[in-house]
């Protein structure tokens, strides 16, 4: 997918168009050049650090940082094909905590943490732990955090009011339901819920709601192992019929094809009351230049049988083993994760200081203007981060790695996607919720201990 910039990143952003066909072989730069490959997710903050880079990091270090910025599907099967299959096409990724103690155990991505520790200016230890250990296995690193994010709910504080309804600070998704359903209008929809098809799109949300539901994608044995597919069970069934209805009577239009950004969008556009997702989003939403500013409020993601459902996930950045440009690419990670970027792009970004990454660095909620920017949703995302049940998600044990909104497994990324296309296009009114349960299960039945 192509996106289009401002004069102003031209030296800094090398934009591909159909990456994946073209393959990776020989893609990388001359690894004597003073020019580093970054493959980026398509977001706000993203951009916004590709904006500053020239001024910021190339000025300074003479080292010219070429971005690839692709949404989130095709950036997962880039990352996958240059860092788990050997590919050269980039020097640093942009990957999650699915993928860095995976491939850090397969031993694909450069450790960071000697590089992190001993680089007195990036200042390892203030790096939230929570959000560190996500992206570490065996107490090494394998990915610096861009931000850091749990998932809540976001809603209009006014829209709610002249309802005449109020949201509970731990609501449940029966409360949020019936709210939804009560302040849906023809101009206004309830609530915005990912249904794009991708394991980390709808299938992302989906599976926090599986997961308080008492569903899960996979039993698991013993030794974590995985065991027998639990997707057509009745759990799994009434949380997807759940999730399906209520887009359906209350959700946003084309629901089929959004994602977090398309939410983004219909949010700011004043075109739903409700959005479930990424803390993050709060950043964009209380932006000096939102639209809806100061209208908004934030509840804990919604639960049914558990505690808490909330995701913990971090945009971070990986160095591939196949790199030859292990320095300079610690020198990028280093200015674009380090806590001076966070102090510097404040008062340079559109959105002001609300915009920044959050979520990442304990000293970021120290820094005076960012205090005062973020006053609305500081405390709700450092809660719902520390919240997040990345070990215990539902109500029985899950195989492989721990993860909330995703199961640690190599095969989920292929197993996701497959049964988000399904359960997208019951969303889109083109299946049925029985063929789609019988289709998943016969997939995940694939998947073998």
């Amino acid at each position: 997918m192509r996106r289009r910039f401002g004069s102003g990143m031209a030296a800094a952003v090398l934009v591909v168009a159909g990456l994946i066909a073209a393959g990776c072989g020989g893609g990388g730069s001359n690894s004597n050049s003073k020019s580093i490959n970054v493959a980026i997710v398509d977001n706000p903050q993203m951009k916004d650090i590709a904006q500053l880079t020239p001024s910021l990091f190339t000025k300074q270090t003479g080292i010219k940082v070429n971005y690839t910025v692709l949404d989130e599907g095709t950036l997962r099967q880039v990352t996958t094909r240059d860092v788990a299959a050997g590919g050269r096409q980039f020097d640093v990724v942009m990957i999650g905590p699915y993928e860095a103690p995976q491939f850090g155990k397969d031993g694909t991505l450069v450790d960071l943490t000697q590089m992190a520790k001993s680089d007195s200016a990036y200042k390892y230890g203030d790096i939230i732990p929570a959000v560190r250990n996500a992206l570490s296995t065996d107490g090494k690193l394998y990915a610096a955090p861009f931000y850091g994010e749990s998932s809540f709910l976001m809603y209009r504080k006014d829209v709610l009011q002249k309802a005449g309804v109020t949201m509970p600070l731990h609501p449940t998704w029966d409360q949020v339901a019936a709210i939804a359903r009560k302040v849906n209008s023809s101009k206004m929809a309830g609530i915005c819920l990912r249904g794009k098809p991708g394991w980390g799109d709808l299938g992302a949300s989906l599976t926090t709601v599986l997961n308080t539901f008492g569903a899960t994608w996979w039993s698991a044995g013993a030794n974590g192992s995985v065991g027998q597919a639990q997707v057509n069970t009745p759990a799994f069934r009434n949380a997807l019929q759940f999730y399906v209805n209520l887009i359906h009577d209350a959700g946003e239009k084309d629901a089929a094809n959004s994602s977090f950004n398309e939410c983004l969008t219909q949010y700011t556009d004043g075109k739903v009351a409700m959005w479930y997702d990424a803390t993050v989003a709060a950043s964009n939403l209380e932006a000096s230049n939102s639209p809806v500013k100061g209208k908004n409020g934030y509840a804990f993601a919604p639960v049914e049988k558990t505690k808490s459902s909330g995701w913990l996930w971090s945009w971070a950045l990986a160095i591939p083993k196949t790199s030859g440009k292990q320095n300079q690419a610690w020198k990028y990670i280093s200015f674009a994760t380090g806590p001076q970027y966070l102090k510097e792009a404040g008062s340079r970004i559109s959105g002001g200081w609300a915009a920044i990454p959050p979520g990442t660095r304990n000293s970021t909620y120290k820094i005076p203007q960012y205090a005062k920017a973020a006053a609305a949703f500081a405390k709700p995302t450092l809660e719902a981060i520390a919240a997040a049940p990345i070990t215990d998600p539902g109500t029985t044990p899950r195989p492989g790695l721990p993860g909330v909104q995703y199961v640690g497994i190599p095969q989920f990324q292929d197993v996701g996607n497959q049964c988000t296309q399904q359960f997208s296009a019951v969303i889109a009114g083109r299946g049925s919720i029985d063929s789609a349960l019988k289709n998943c299960q016969s997939i995940a039945s694939q998947v073998k201990g």
